[in-house]
């Protein structure tokens, strides 16, 4: 029996979050726990949490789970996975073990598209070095899933958004568009060849750009997910104290995700985080206004974005090598 994931969802992947306004809201009510062991929490609405267990050994821990952003129920898998390890990688951790997240329809779907969403996750684990070592599911419709990621890092090799640093540049190591693509594909509009290459972008780790990371000693990161660029950039200056700026002129795009901009595909959550961000975001006059718009996509499984010392040229070097986007602050 063929599945059609899109079929059972209005929004997927990070499209699905609950604004970050409202969360914002939300998180104001949560105490924040006293440890010193504690070494990065809620408080800057960072990727993951951090606890020291020892002088050389922290534990990075994050979870993250959805509703499907593609057809195909091994595919949903992979980007899920992909998607949630990218926080341990954000944090520049190495992630080592993780647990399944499932939501799932006891009737109404087989139980092979279960089996197979199971698998695409666990292969884009075993791709990543993670081991899954067990998980929790319940009956839910639509069919929802995600990992809770444990990690490794160093406690004086923690990377965090609030990690940038006056006169530092931004690299971002994959293209945007993939809210606006798997959009324009539940419309019918999209072209094949976009949604693969949005797909393929998703089931990307985000493996290469951390490992460049650590090497040259970042501290500031984020990556790109459901509150968008602008949106993620907003919450690593307001957690670095700086102000950030950027030409969305020179920030790559997967296709042809302006064009479908321009023909109005413009998913409701850039919308939330436009009206999330605009208070506290300055446009320029002749800003073109589907690439504003594409700033707020909300991205499934997105890249890292890295503020760098604007000396490091060999990172730069070693970026475009590995064949990673960039563009400068």
């Amino acid at each position: 029996m063929k599945v059609d994931l899109l079929k059972l969802v209005e929004y997927g992947g990070c499209s699905a979050k609950i604004p970050a306004k409202q969360l914002e809201e939300i998180l104001k009510f949560l105490p924040l726990p006293s440890d010193p062991n504690i070494l990065v929490d809620i408080d800057t609405h960072d990727d993951a949490g951090v606890y020291r267990i020892s002088d050389e050994l922290a534990l990075v821990l994050t979870t993250d789970f959805f509703p499907p952003v593609c057809s195909d129920p091994y595919e949903f898998g992979q980007i899920a996975a992909a998607n949630s390890i990218s926080d341990v990688y954000a944090m520049g951790g190495d992630p080592v073990l993780a647990l399944n997240i499932v939501m799932f329809p006891a009737k109404g779907l087989p139980l092979e598209a279960y089996a197979e969403m199971l698998k695409g996750g666990f292969d884009k684990a075993t791709e990543a070095g993670v081991r899954i070592i067990g998980g929790h599911t319940i009956d839910d419709t639509p069919p929802k899933y995600g990992l809770a990621v444990v990690g490794f890092v160093h406690p004086e090799k923690i990377m965090t958004n609030a990690g940038a640093r006056p006169g530092d540049k931004l690299i971002l190591t994959k293209p945007l568009g993939t809210g606006v693509i798997m959009a324009a594909q539940r419309m019918g509009i999209a072209d094949q060849s976009d949604i693969e290459e949005a797909k393929r972008q998703m089931k990307l780790l985000n493996k290469t750009g951390a490992e460049v990371m650590k090497r040259h000693g970042i501290k500031g990161a984020t990556d790109i997910t459901g509150f968008g660029l602008a949106g993620h950039l907003l919450k690593m200056a307001r957690a670095s104290k700086v102000s950030i700026n950027i030409s969305m002129k020179k920030v790559p795009l997967i296709g042809k995700t302006y064009s479908l901009v321009d023909d109005g595909c413009i998913p409701g959550a850039s919308f939330r985080n436009l009206e999330y961000c605009e208070n506290d975001t300055s446009f320029s006059p002749d800003l073109d206004y589907n690439l504003k718009m594409i700033a707020f996509d909300a991205q499934t499984s997105g890249g890292l974005l890295m503020s760098v010392p604007a000396d490091r040229l060999m990172l730069l070097f070693l970026i475009c090598t590995a064949g990673l986007s960039s563009f400068g602050l």
